[in-house]
Formats: structure tokens, C-alpha cells, sequence
């Protein structure tokens, strides 16, 4: 009980980071469309804000390895915050400027900072415990995490989204002071949310500095190299597991729109008596609109939020069920279910079609922070290496949607919903494995 107690104010003060950082993931996805329409950008240079994001898990989570390994997780995790509040302070410039380039810089170094506060605060949290809770745990944190993501459109739409984007011809046709006027509107549409946001996140960095946080990993030897962590098998796996279930995940949510509106759901949601009050309610919160005056896309989109939304419940069911049962165990069966959903959409149509897609999403759920527990059990002084190791794998959410896309382009949804059956094969697979090697390592 002692321990509990101990424990208690370190757990909910890195539960307030996955809550931030899934908040303010979502923030950029919101963020795309406003950049599209102030640069006036095709979808291709558009999707560079992505690159950008994932970008930045590539690149800094070995490298934020080493920093918390030879810093401290308390250490790593002040650095991470006052990084992320500094890529938010850059919108400023980029905003005042108008420069597209300035706002990717601003983008990668807010996304450096987040990839170092997931390789510090993911192993952190798995450890404040006994170990065979440490599922549970993360999978508690990771459920404020997917509360950000649910949270952020809401907050997207009421100061980034809300007002309407002049073209360069409408613009042109504005005189000199009107034309000052806007571009010092749009600016402070920009600046303000992301100033809040970095001035929140530079707190939140002193804050820790004075919050006593247990030693547990603090012996760490920052000698140990990155190689020598692979020599582990289940990080190994761990890694593909990441980089596969991050990629199945992005791709299914970045494409529902499209899916539906392949599939004509438009017509059929307003036509349905249920769905018809469902996305007028949801219209009303994120658009401040009626349904009746949202175009199509718009229409369809308001359902995805059950998606993400599903990943949270599943959380918060996921965090009891890891601390009931064994966390393998859960894995492979969230596994099973992901693909029973799947296969139902490729052989269905219309609403079945719909919502059986839609649910996928509870069973990604506890999919990241079961495999990270898995990957990371016992690896003792390894763990900031095993950390940034499968942050590194993130970088699965800038592949696999592309490949999603290309299969899409060439044979339709229903075939390209077999790549990520294939992945969750793989996690299935993981779960397998580890659920053996647990047994083995109890007899």
C-alpha cells in the first residue's frame, strides 16, 4: 500500500504528458487543413506535415535514447517538455513570416521534443510497480493519451479552424492596410493557441524539476549501446511490432473518409433516422454547423471519431483487463478481434461495412503499451536503449499508409484492408511468442 502511495503523484504527473502529447498529435492532423489553404498547398507538399512529424521519431528516438540514458528519465523528461515548448514558440515566427519552411522546422522540433518525452516517460511508468501490472499501467496512461486525441478536434475547431482562409487572388484584392489587417488575424489564429500551448509545456518542465520522482531507473548505464539491446529477442519483435500495429493504425484512420464515400454512406447516414441525429450532434460540437449544411466529406468524418474514440475506451477497459489476466494473452485476442472486424468490412457493405471498421479502432487500443511492456520486460539498464528503439519504430505511421493508399489506388479498399490484417498476423504472432516465454520463465 505504502508503495502505491509512493508511486501515486509520479504516475498522474507523467499521465498529464500522454494526455499532452496525444493532444497536441491530433492538434497537427487538425492543423493540415489550415496550412493547405494559407500556403495554398497541393496535397502533396501538404502531407510533408507528416513527414515532418514522423520524421522526427526516426531520427531523435535513438538519440533521445542516449540523452535519458546519460541524463535520467527526470532529466530526459524536463528536456523533452522545454524542446516541445520551444518547437511551439518557432509557430510564431513562421506565422509572422508566413513561411511554410519555418512552420515544418516548427513541426519537427515540437515532434523532437514529444519523441524524448515518449522514450523517457513510456519505460518510466512500466516500472512504477510490480511488473506484471506494467501493461496495465501504461495502458491507464496511454487512455489520457487517446483523452488528448479525442479532445484536440474540438479544440482545433474552435480557435484554428473556425474562421475562413482568403485566397492569394482575394488577398491580392485587398488594399495595403486591409491586407496588414489580415495577415495580422491569421498570424494571431496561429500564435496565440500554440503560445498557450508552450507557455503550458515550459511550466509543466519546472514543475517537474521540483517534483521528486522515484530512482528506479537511474542506474542506467549510459555506456551500453543500442546493438547490444537487440541482442534481445523480444525487443526485437517488439520493434516490428510497433512500427506494423502504428502503421495499421494510421492507415485505417487516415482513410475511413475516402472508404465511405467509396462505399456512398453519405446519402445512406442522412437517409437512416439513428445516423442522421448521431452526425447532426456530433456536426453541431466539432463545425458548429447543421449536417444539412456540410458537404460530404464532412458528413462521413463525423463517424471516424468513433475510431479514435474507441481506441480510448479500450484503454481504460484494456488497463483492468492487463491487470486481471495475462497482458500476452489480452494482446493476441485485441489481435484476433481486429482481424474478425476486417474481414467482416471486406465481405460486407453499407453500415455493417461502417461500423465494423469503425470498431477496429477498441482493438488497437491497448496495442502500443502492451507491446512496449512485452518488449521491455527485463531488460533492466537496456531500458532507455529498448526505448528508443521502438519509438524509432513510430516511424511504421509514415510507411504504411502509403503502401494502404497504393493498394487502395490499384484494387479498392476491401483488397488494401488485407495489409493490415497482415500486420495485426505479425502482433498475433508477438503475443504468441511472449505468452510462451512468460510460461517458460514462471516454470
Amino acid at each position: 500500500m505504502k508503495d502505491n502511495n509512493k508511486y501515486l503523484l509520479p504516475f498522474i504527473a507523467l499521465t498529464t504528458l500522454f494526455f499532452l502529447w496525444g493532444f497536441i498529435t491530433v492538434l497537427v492532423d487538425a492543423f493540415i487543413p489550415r496550412l493547405r489553404e494559407v500556403f495554398e498547398l497541393s496535397y502533396g507538399k501538404a502531407g510533408l506535415v507528416q513527414v515532418a512529424w514522423f520524421l522526427a521519431y526516426l531520427l531523435i528516438s535513438i538519440p533521445g535514447g542516449k540523452i535519458v540514458s546519460r541524463l535520467g528519465y527526470k532529466k530526459g523528461i524536463i528536456a523533452g517538455l522545454l524542446i516541445s515548448g520551444l518547437g511551439c514558440l518557432i509557430f510564431i515566427p513562421a506565422a509572422s513570416f508566413r513561411s511554410f519552411y519555418i512552420f515544418l522546422m516548427a513541426l519537427f522540433t515540437l515532434a523532437g521534443g514529444i519523441t524524448i518525452l515518449q522514450v523517457a516517460a513510456n519505460p518510466f511508468v512500466s516500472v512504477l510497480g510490480p511488473e506484471q501490472k506494467a501493461s496495465s499501467r501504461l495502458n491507464l496512461s496511454q487512455a489520457f493519451n487517446s483523452l488528448g486525441t479525442t479532445l484536440a478536434p474540438i479544440f482545433a475547431s474552435a480557435f484554428l479552424l473556425s474562421d475562413t482562409i482568403k485566397s492569394s487572388v482575394e488577398i491580392n484584392e485587398l488594399s495595403s492596410a486591409a491586407k496588414e489587417i489580415y495577415y495580422a488575424s491569421e498570424a494571431s489564429a496561429v500564435q496565440m493557441p500554440f503560445l498557450f500551448i508552450a507557455v503550458f509545456l515550459i511550466l509543466l518542465g519546472t514543475i517537474f524539476a521540483f517534483i521528486k520522482l522515484p530512482r528506479i531507473l537511474e542506474k542506467s548505464d549510459s555506456k551500453n549501446r543500442f546493438r547490444d539491446a537487440l541482442k534481445f529477442p523480444q525487443l526485437r519483435l517488439g520493434a516490428i511490432g510497433i512500427f506494423l500495429y502504428v502503421g495499421a493504425e494510421v492507415a485505417i484512420g487516415s482513410y475511413l473518409i475516402n472508404y465511405f464515400l467509396d462505399m456512398g454512406m453519405p446519402q445512406a447516414i442522412i437517409d437512416n433516422d439513428v445516423t442522421r441525429v448521431i452526425a447532426t450532434f456530433i456536426a453541431n460540437i466539432f463545425h458548429g454547423m447543421d449536417i444539412n449544411t456540410i458537404d460530404a466529406k464532412a458528413i462521413v468524418g463525423t463517424f471516424v471519431i468513433f475510431y479514435w474514440g474507441g481506441a480510448m475506451i479500450g484503454r481504460f477497459i484494456g488497463s483492468w483487463l492487463t491487470g486481471k489476466f495475462n497482458a500476452a494473452g489480452i494482446l493476441g485476442l485485441f489481435g484476433i478481434s481486429a482481424i474478425f472486424l476486417l474481414l467482416i468490412t471486406i465481405n460486407t457493405t453499407g453500415f455493417t461495412a461502417m461500423f465494423t471498421v469503425l470498431g477496429v479502432g477498441l482493438f488497437n487500443s491497448i496495442m502500443f503499451p502492451t507491446i512496449f511492456t512485452l518488449s521491455i520486460e527485463g531488460l533492466d539498464s537496456y531500458k532507455p536503449q529498448a526505448s528508443g528503439i521502438l519509438c524509432t519504430a513510430i516511424f511504421g505511421g509514415a510507411v504504411i499508409p502509403p503502401l494502404f493508399g497504393v493498394i487502395a489506388d490499384g484494387f479498392g479498399f476491401k483488397t488494401a484492408f488485407i495489409l493490415p490484417i497482415l500486420c495485426y498476423i505479425f502482433i498475433i504472432f508477438f503475443a504468441m511468442y511472449m505468452r510462451k516465454r512468460t510460461s517458460e520463465v514462471m516454470a
